[in-house]
Formats: C-alpha cells, structure tokens, sequence
C-alpha cells in the first residue's frame, strides 16, 4: 500500500513538472512576444517620438521591453527549480510571479483610473496633440539642424499614406514652403508616387488626402499598440494563475521528498 502510495505521487509530482515546464515555455514565449514588440516599437518606430513631443512613446517601449525581459528571467528560473526540483528556488519563483502578477494588476487599475480622471479632458488632450504636430511640421520641417524632424514627417507621409497633420492645407503655413523658390505646395513625401518636384501639385490624383490628416493615422496606430499590448497582458496574467497553482502543488508535493 505504502508502495503503491509513493508510485502514485511519484506520477503525480511527473505530470506537475510537465505542466510547469510547459507553462515556462508559453510564459517565456510571452516574455518573448512582449521584449520583440518592445524593440520592435523603439527601433521601427522612434522617427515618431520626436513628432509626439511626448516621452510617452518611448517609455511605452522601454517598460515593454523591461517587462519582457523580466518575464524572460523569471520563466528561465522556472525551468531550472522544476526540473531540479529545488524546494527554494521554487518559492522565489512563485514569489517572482505573483509580483509580475501584482504589477500587472496595479498598473491595470492604474490605467483605469488615470483614463476615468481624464475623460473629461480628453478630448482638449487630443486636439493640443493635434496642434503639436502642427506646429511641429510647420517650424521644423527641412529646417537647420532638424533632420530628424524631416526624416520622421517623410516617413510618416508615406507609411500611412497621409499629408500634413489636420490635412494637407496645413503646408500652406509652413516656413519651408513660405520661403521655397520652386512654388511646392506640399513635400514631395506627399504625393503618392514621390518623385522631385512632384509636391507642386496637391490634387487628390497626385497627393494623399486623408480626412483628419495624419495625426488621425497616427492615433490609430497608438491605438492598435495598445490591443497589442493589452491582449499580451491578459494572456500573460491567465498563464500566471494556472503558473502559481501547478508552482504551489508541486512545492507541495516535494515536502516529503528527501534531497
């Protein structure tokens, strides 16, 4: 009976590690999926942060990757404490996820509640966002020193296929096309074949006219990042539930083994 008794924990502690190995694996392929979709956001995507005239952006994608990273190391650990089965490296697991667990829940409610203060606000937010990048285009496109600037408005033109920030009329305020000898109308980057000279026509056949102009297009994509982000978020903190039960059956299980 005793026998028996010992054969059926033996099992029992087996398909434990199985399921917390298989667990690590998906929790560090989140960890994985978070860190890419963090670098992939401050490398792909930086030219913007200048255009946000926000710090936003950028510590969007650093708590990303750092998140990832932990995540990361926390699953590595996992793996090591379940198949060596070692009792205490087990409990700083389970506390490692339980504060991932715990950040996520505080940051959630966070979130929430920063949106609720603001919905009041928001829409004044949204349309000093929208000045900004005015502004932004108006003064500092093709002028000395702001490449950067030149290079993010260009990109930005022909990635969402979009012209100037509420529309293309917003060139006509602009100090580079003010003070222009060839009588461009909007920067080449507008037009939907780019070629020299080819912003010296805006018609809609031959440049972009996208209606809120590209601060819209650029929201959209703010927006679409944050599903992105909040759909890992819930996946991750599912995996965790089922992470911490299988992490504490198991530590269970290992008591009455010797070592």
């Amino acid at each position: 009976m005793e026998t028996q008794r010992e054969n059926t924990n033996a099992c029992g502690i087996i398909c434990l590690k199985y399921l917390l190995f298989i667990f690590n694996i998906l929790f560090w392929l989140a960890g994985g999926a978070l860190l890419g979709v963090g670098v992939w956001t401050l490398v792909e995507k930086s030219d913007y942060i200048n255009l946000l005239n926000s710090s936003f952006y950028s510590a969007s994608a650093y708590v990303l990757i750092t998140a990832g990273a932990v995540v990361i190391v926390t699953a590595i650990i996992g793996c090591c404490a379940t198949l060596r089965e070692i009792k205490s490296l087990l409990i700083v697991y389970l506390v490692l996820l339980l504060a991932v667990f715990l950040l996520e829940i505080v940051t959630g409610v966070l979130a929430f509640i920063t949106y609720q203060e603001c919905f009041p606000f928001c829409h004044q937010l949204d349309e000093e966002l929208r000045e900004n990048l005015k502004v932004t285009m108006q003064q500092k496109y093709q002028q000395d020193g702001e490449e950067t600037i030149t290079n993010a408005v260009d990109k930005l033109h022909q990635e969402f296929q979009c012209c100037g920030s509420n529309s293309s009329l917003d060139w006509k305020d602009s100090i580079w096309i003010r003070v222009a000898q060839d009588s461009r109308l909007v920067p080449d980057s507008c037009c939907k074949t780019p070629s020299n000279l080819c912003g010296l026509r805006d018609h809609p056949s031959n440049v972009y006219k996208v209606e809120g102009g590209c601060v819209v297009k650029l929201e959209e994509f703010i927006l679409s990042q944050l599903y992105i982000v909040g759909a890992l978020g819930i996946g991750i903190a599912v995996l965790q539930i089922f992470g911490m039960m299988f992490t504490c059956c198991l530590h269970q299980n290992l008591k009455d083994e010797p070592h």
